[in-house]
């Protein structure tokens, strides 16, 4: 088949998989990156071109330049194709295709995978439970919200990744003080009831509108904790069986469909409330998970979630069958945490269970594999008593700018 080109747009070094897999299938490779991942190890044997762009702020680039950049290349390059590889590029993304009429998901429909007050609307248009919420446009609208809805509040940004950003507040005259502080960014927040409770996250694969794959795991350590606290991050895949996942499964399903997701892989997160037991939507995403997730996905399933989704996007290129191997039936774990060595000694944590040692400066990473669930849990709680005794290392949480 005719050769396509792809564009992989990334502040952040991530897809080495999926760029290695999209050169093997017999496809042109433009990487566009953050200046500051020149150095990194990228797939130098499966990228033709590459370009960098200075950041703003962390993770942002001047999407004017961005565009005549684009606009320059596409002189003389026939662009098939443009994926973002990180959250952070999903908006990057979606502004090229719309500039330029590139097939794929335009800036509407991502809105609903990456801003997080359009996905709470969506997902409450769509009949799926969500936490109470509000803009904070405007102070009647807040004023009425505080006075429905019982404290602790969240105050979220609409756009970051993962946790970064969220402060918990207590009362109204915090609530009142924090927005003051927001100024000029006010709006880039939205306000949400605190919901305590177990948080999980369902990693699945679309094609043509149809979830070809799901796995679904138990964050043992919520990401708002780790990321506010410090301390160690650990998730454990489910039993596919299990009345987790199967209710996991089903609200990912409506979530999937409703948000219009037609192509590619998802990070999709749901907590289920520690009083009443139901199930809440927290939030999606039109790429793969974060925090080696796909490492614990693929130690639990053997898919490659990264290689999956360039498939998935080859084949809708051209026009061709997309099969999926049929999945492994194991169960793995993750955890990883901030070490004080540079190099910490693995040592200690080995075990017949490693399925791999994360190599990471400055970081104790691991991912476990077994046929017994219970024995995964055993390891992971060994592990992360063996790390808070050597090795766990705890900064304060990163404040990074909102965009």
């Amino acid at each position: 088949m005719k050769e396509k080109t792809i564009v992989c747009i990334s502040c952040y070094f991530k897809g080495y998989d999926f760029m290695d897999e999209m050169k093997q299938l017999g496809n042109k490779i433009i990487l566009i990156a953050s200046e500051n991942t020149k150095e990194k190890n990228w797939p130098w044997h499966a990228i033709d071109e590459v370009y960098y762009m200075s950041e703003v702020e962390p993770s942002v680039w001047n999407l004017e330049h961005l565009v005549q950049g684009f606009s320059y290349l596409m002189k003389s390059t026939k662009i098939d194709v443009v994926v973002a590889l990180d959250d952070y590029d999903v908006e990057k993304a979606a502004l090229i295709r719309e500039t330029f009429r590139i097939p794929g998901m335009g800036q509407t429909t991502q809105r609903y995978f990456r801003d997080k007050l359009a996905m709470r609307q969506m997902a409450k248009d769509s009949g799926i439970d969500v936490p109470e919420f509000s803009s904070i446009f405007n102070n009647e609208t807040v004023a009425e919200f505080v006075d429905d809805v019982a404290a602790p509040w969240v105050l979220k940004p609409r756009s970051e990744a993962s946790a970064i950003g969220i402060i918990k507040i207590k009362s109204k005259e915090e609530l009142h003080k924090a927005i003051d502080d927001l100024g000029e960014k006010r709006h880039h927040f939205l306000l949400e009831s605190f919901k305590p409770g177990d948080v999980f996250h369902v990693d699945s694969l679309v094609y043509n509108n149809d979830i070809v794959f799901v796995s679904a795991s138990q964050y043992l350590s919520p990401p708002m904790e780790v990321s506010h606290d410090g301390g160690i991050f650990r998730t454990k895949t489910l039993d596919k069986n299990s009345p987790e996942f199967k209710a996991l499964e089903q609200s990912n399903s409506i979530v999937l469909k409703s948000f219009g997701l037609k192509n590619g892989a998802t990070h999709t997160e749901f907590i289920r409330g520690k009083e009443s037991g139901k199930w809440y939507f927290l939030e999606t995403s039109s790429r793969v998970g974060g925090a080696h997730i796909p490492d614990l996905v693929e130690a639990a399933t053997g898919i490659n979630l990264w290689r999956e989704w360039a498939r998935i996007e080859n084949a809708w290129l051209k026009n061709a069958t997309y099969q999926l191997a049929k999945p492994k039936e194991l169960f793995a774990g993750l955890i990883i945490c901030l070490s004080k060595e540079k190099n910490p000694d693995f040592k200690e944590f080995e075990q017949p269970e490693v399925y791999k040692f994360l190599p990471m400066d400055y970081h104790v990473g691991l991912v476990y594999q077994s046929e017994d669930a219970n024995k995964i849990q055993e390891l992971l709680d060994d592990a992360a008593y063996k790390i808070n005794d050597h090795h766990l290392n705890i900064l304060p949480p990163k404040s990074k700018p909102t965009s």
